[in-house]
């Protein structure tokens, strides 16, 4: 297929206010943290971020305030070699990600969506020529579901590959659930898909629990399943022609974490990327597993990223 873009990532644009913390704060406790550091993040913007990077034909179908904030992002994707030309401005403030990070590099965060939650599906129509243009589109919860729905469906009618990060968790359609190619989960959004959001665990623990939680999920409809580990790797799980699943597990380079703020969704880019490049799925798995881990190395989200040129002299495959 000869695209404008390799990846085409419709999703969320957010500031990100970073404290680092001794620890992370039980309820109705304050804790004393560091200076705040303000970074350009957003689960759509840091996957479009990471795959441009890398050298991806990359373009982001996003919606920022008509503020300070939104002009840090705008610059943060040109610098990173994102094509802007999609990237709505106006509607209401850009999304901020109120984020803690402790010594192990661990982080909790809260969104507030903003512009975020104003990106319509009317937006996605006027946008049709790039997504006919892409190779590869990559979706997250950051946005509203009916306008991921929306993504879903154009996608489906140009043969456009979709990529889904349901992240934050929430229910998802069964025309959704089928578009994805790969459905891309960690443990918490797997537990969480598998069970409707009830809170109760269909996979079951256990070595093998990524492996009947993948096929588990396969069941409801994606064409592939990928499950994160962290610092175990991830998961490949695709369906035969003739219906056994087949899974593989990928294990992730050994590092030491400083932070992992934004390490999924530079796996996600990355993934997308290569599946745009026309890679197989495990092998583009292969890849973005190194992409993460390298990302998790340094402090931040989108600064943490490597270019392809960082990732293989420090991570070689």
């Amino acid at each position: 297929m000869d695209s404008g873009y390799d990846l085409l990532v419709v999703g969320s644009a957010n500031a990100d206010l970073v404290i680092g913390v001794e620890r992370r704060p039980a309820a109705g406790e304050t804790v004393l943290g560091t200076d705040l550091v303000t970074s350009p993040g957003g689960k759509g913007a840091n996957q479009a971020a990471a795959a441009a990077r890398l050298g991806a034909r990359t373009g982001l179908l996003a919606r920022v305030g008509d503020d300070a904030h939104g002009r840090m992002l705008r610059e943060a994707q040109r610098e990173a070699g994102t094509d802007t030309s999609t990237l709505l401005v106006g509607g209401a403030p850009t999304g901020v990600a109120l984020i803690t990070v402790d010594p192990a590099g661990d982080n909790s965060i809260v969104v507030s969506p903003g512009a975020n939650a104003r990106l319509t599906p009317e937006d996605v129509a006027a946008a049709e020529a790039s997504l006919a243009a892409a190779a590869v589109v990559s979706l997250q919860l950051e946005i509203p579901l009916e306008t991921v729905a929306a993504v879903a469906r154009a996608a489906s009618g140009t043969g456009t590959r979709v990529v889904l990060n349901p992240s934050p968790p929430a229910p998802l359609p069964d025309d959704v659930l089928a578009a994805a190619d790969p459905l891309v989960v960690n443990e918490h959004e797997a537990r969480y898909l598998l069970d409707d959001g009830a809170g109760s665990d269909d996979g079951g623990d256990g070595d093998d629990a990524p492996e009947r939680w993948a096929a588990a999920l396969l069941e409801r409809g994606p064409r592939s399943v990928v499950i994160t580990l962290g610092a175990a790797g991830a998961l490949v799980a695709e369906r035969a022609p003739d219906g056994p699943v087949r899974t593989v597990r990928v294990a992730s380079p050994a590092v030491r974490a400083v932070d992992t703020t934004g390490a999924g969704d530079a796996f996600t880019g990355a993934l997308g990327w290569r599946l745009g490049r026309g890679s197989g799925l495990e092998e583009a798995v292969r890849f973005a597993v190194r992409v993460g881990a390298a990302a998790v190395t340094r402090a931040g989200a989108q600064e943490s990223y490597p270019n392809a040129q960082e990732l293989e002299k420090e991570f070689p495959a």
